[in-house]
């Protein structure tokens, strides 16, 4: 829903001095109204859809009732590309949902968003979030953004009962991981399950992939100059990140599938197959969400017990107890006194344990308690974030949109022939060199 952008005021040529004082009075009362009627309503554009959705609303209900104010939010998959269009018309929502730190770096840069440094309580977040979660929102030292929930990218999920009926265990380190591979394929199933469809941005689950890999094989200093675009992508350690990868996408057997299995299958129904009465496969490396499209899956499904996850498994000992995160940031277009109080509400642990509750994320604040998460594996999710020794943000999150697509792009043609490595890394060099010219 569209909000006028400015308001107009009457004014009248001349007053008599006798009236004036009265005259100030309505105008006053009439400014008043005015501002009340503005601050009622809070806008906000957002990706949320679906279960999500009502998950929000939830969230907001004890907001509305408390302060009378009205959340009048639109939920869209395609939102960022409906924010683009607002902010060019000099429309833009309240509030808005953002894609990824690079996406507020550059509205923040160019001016759009408003500072939030005076709505929020900054040591208080720092005390609760931790200052890497605070960092995320903020932009040349300024607070731009607020998490509104997390997830968790580094892990690999599979069904306890399926494992268990083959006397199998889920592997903690590289090394094991392409042990159980050669086993579980030498029984004739392929061990992998892997979707990289995803509608117009098909591949992103392959990036989830290579970051997880990046980050446990050479560590988050390479980690973090490969997503800001210091490192080539043909540089040695992330032409090992795609080779290691190699190993399992390229090999014959490993995937449901193969190579069409992973291009056509759709990322959130690929593991479903984990839950057949016959398995089609035993793993999918996917991010905490995941779970709302396991118990979508036409079964009836528990957590924990029907499926469950451990951590990316360890490469190089020296990273172990890294973690590649992901969340959706919440920006302010146009501020008003509702829209502040509603940023300084969605960031408090009453607030946040009311998304918790309902599943299918994790809070950052760590005064959200264990008890919030309606199940244990939720729980142990939670905990996993919590105790990270080391956490870094979706590195393609971080990219200019141009160099992210590519990537994407660049996932796809690898999967269907990995034998194009260099000649892939070589383009992605072309475009990082011209995004960050």
């Amino acid at each position: 829903m569209s909000r006028p952008t400015a308001r107009t005021r009457r004014t009248r040529p001349v007053w008599a001095r006798a009236g004036l004082a009265l005259m100030l009075v309505a105008l006053s009362a009439l400014a008043a109204c005015s501002s009340s009627d503005s601050d009622r309503v809070v806008h906000v554009l957002g990706t949320w859809t679906g279960s999500e959705q009502d998950a929000f609303r939830a969230m907001v209900r004890p907001f509305e009732e408390q302060t009378g104010i009205t959340v009048d939010y639109q939920g869209s998959r395609d939102s960022d590309t409906i924010l683009a269009d607002r902010v060019s018309n000099g429309a833009p929502p309240d509030l808005a949902v953002l894609s990824s730190p690079g996406q507020l770096v550059q509205y923040a840069r160019a001016g759009r968003l408003t500072p939030l440094d005076d709505a929020l309580d900054l040591p208080g977040m720092t005390r609760q979030y931790g200052a890497s979660w605070v960092r995320l929102g903020a932009v040349d030292g300024k607070q731009y953004a607020v998490f509104v929930k997390a997830s968790m990218k580094s892990l690999l999920w599979f069904s306890p009962t399926a494992l268990t009926a083959h006397g199998w265990r889920p592997p903690g380190t590289w090394e094991q991981l392409q042990a159980l591979n050669r086993t579980i394929a030498g029984s004739g199933v392929p061990p992998w399950c892997i979707g990289l469809e995803s509608s117009s941005t098909s591949g992103w689950p392959g990036t989830d992939w290579l970051e997880d890999i990046v980050l446990a094989q050479s560590g988050p200093d390479v980690y973090d100059r490969w997503a800001s675009g210091q490192l080539a992508w043909s540089s040695p350690q992330i032409k090992l990140a795609w080779q290691t990868w190699g190993s399992i996408v390229g090999a014959k057997g490993l995937v449901r599938g193969d190579a069409r299995g992973m291009l056509l299958s759709n990322f959130g129904a690929a593991g479903t197959s984990l839950f057949s009465p016959t398995p089609g496969c035993y793993f999918d490396h996917a991010a905490s969400f995941i779970t709302g499209y396991y118990q979508r899956s036409g079964t009836r499904l528990t957590p924990g017990r029907d499926f469950d996850a451990v951590p990316f498994p360890t490469i190089d000992p020296r990273f172990q107890g890294s973690a590649e995160v992901a969340g959706d940031l919440l920006g302010m277009f146009h501020p008003t006194p509702a829209a502040r109080r509603l940023v300084a509400y969605l960031t408090t642990p009453a607030a946040q344990q009311i998304w918790v509750a309902r599943g299918g994320a994790i809070s950052p604040n760590r005064d959200v308690a264990a008890g919030a998460y309606p199940d244990a594996l939720s729980r142990h999710l939670r905990q996993l974030l919590l105790d990270a020794r080391t956490v870094r943000f979706d590195a393609s999150d971080l990219m200019p949109t141009a160099l992210q697509s590519s990537f994407h792009q660049a996932v796809l043609s690898y999967a269907d022939d990995p034998t194009r490595l260099d000649t892939l890394l070589a383009d992605l060099d072309r475009v990082r060199a011209t995004v960050y010219a």
